[in-house]
């Protein structure tokens, strides 16, 4: 796997964050390459002036954070593990951070913005956030160029930059990846939220998700799944880890009422629709007992600390599927967890959660299964 990137007269050393042993994915791609190529050899740095920025949004591990360093820049992220991995990757690499800032998506974006450099996220709802932000702060001579691979960038991709910026066109593929072009043009623009709410009948709640939480517009089935599977018993110190809208963590709160509940997930905008949800759906004596956590995982909490672990475990990491997610968060709570505390997951049935929980906790209960899915306990012991 390499770890160096060679470009435009710089030598970067880039690695993927959380680092694991058998790494085969590379922190950048042919789109990240693209798009250094295409400022350089256009010389678009003269586009900043002396007061000017650029702006950097959705880089996924400081591939054009740390190479565009000598520039005054400000980069805007979702994920909490794309920006300790920008972090970490500027000071492998000696990056300045004087002219540097870094901040969540749900901040307010930064002024006098002269360059956009965009990657292109997974969601068409999260792209129309951000352009709607984006708006706010750019101007007629503002240049905006965005990237991705091929296959994530379709009609409607193109009529979302159409729609919030102006005239958009695109570039001829290289290495599957592609770049777009989008004219600042004085237009109506829409005024529609684009966050979303809906209901689950059965609690009587009304669930807020913000542009790029998972299952936005309808209860996660495998969600559904292991809310209705919790564990009996009197726990007081219980983590939604992974909370995506919290509504596994709301569920615990209902079931258990004298316990604390901690809300954890790597999206900013996931834990603050988790955040909202409870404080809309629940008396405010009850929400005081819930905490909020941006975090990767349970990495960094103190150990022996909670006595039940709820978890619906992701499979992707950016656009890569891997398992090595679920094998952090295992290990993680299992270390987090007092003895004989519990850690309770859903997953696809196709997936060897039993033979990983098994060589973590040393057994793994099959709690419930139907035709995609199962409910997953491993109890620590010494």
């Amino acid at each position: 796997m390499n770890e160096l990137l060679t470009i435009a007269d710089q030598n970067l050393v880039l690695h993927r964050h959380p680092r694991h042993k058998k790494e085969t994915l590379q922190a950048w791609d042919s789109a990240d390459e693209y798009l250094i190529n295409h400022f350089t050899e256009n010389e678009l740095q003269n586009q900043l002036g002396e007061e000017g920025q650029l702006l950097i949004i959705n880089d996924s591990f400081g591939a054009l954070s740390c190479f565009f360093q000598q520039l005054k820049r400000t980069t805007i992220t979702d994920s909490y593990l794309s920006l300790s991995s920008i972090k970490l990757n500027m000071q492998r690499n000696n990056c300045n951070e004087e002219n540097f800032l870094i901040q969540d998506c749900l901040q307010t974006f930064p002024e006098n913005v002269k360059v956009v450099l965009i990657k292109v996220p997974k969601t068409n709802a999260y792209l129309e956030y951000l352009l709607q932000q984006l708006r706010e702060v750019i101007s007629a001579d503002t240049i905006v160029v965005a990237t991705g691979k091929v296959n994530m960038i379709h009609n409607s991709t193109l009529d979302i930059f159409e729609k919030y910026i102006g005239s958009t066109k695109t570039s001829l593929a290289k290495k599957k990846s592609r770049l777009i072009f989008s004219l600042v043009e004085s237009q109506t623009l829409p005024e529609n939220e684009i966050a979303t709410t809906w209901e689950i009948e059965k609690q009587g709640w009304k669930i807020h998700n913000h542009a790029n939480v998972f299952s936005r517009n309808h209860l996660d089935i495998g969600g559904r799944y292991l809310m209705d599977n919790l564990p009996e018993g009197d726990f007081e110190k219980v983590v939604d880890l992974g909370c995506g809208n919290g509504v596994v963590g709301m569920t615990a709160m209902q079931t258990y009422p004298n316990a604390q509940v901690t809300f954890i997930d790597e999206s900013f905008m996931a834990v603050d629709s988790a955040r909202i949800n409870v404080i809309k759906n629940f008396e405010e004596e009850r929400s005081e007992n819930a905490r909020f956590v941006v975090n990767n995982g349970l990495l960094g909490f103190k150990g022996e600390s909670y006595d039940l672990v709820l978890c619906n475990p992701p499979f992707h990491q950016q656009q890569a599927i891997t398992d090595h997610i679920a094998w952090s968060m295992f290990n993680e709570a299992r270390f987090a967890l007092v003895e004989n505390g519990e850690l309770v997951i859903v997953g696809n049935r196709h997936l060897d959660y039993k033979d990983k929980l098994e060589r973590i906790f040393g057994n793994c209960e099959l709690v419930a299964e139907n035709k995609k899915f199962v409910i997953l306990r491993a109890i620590k012991s010494y």
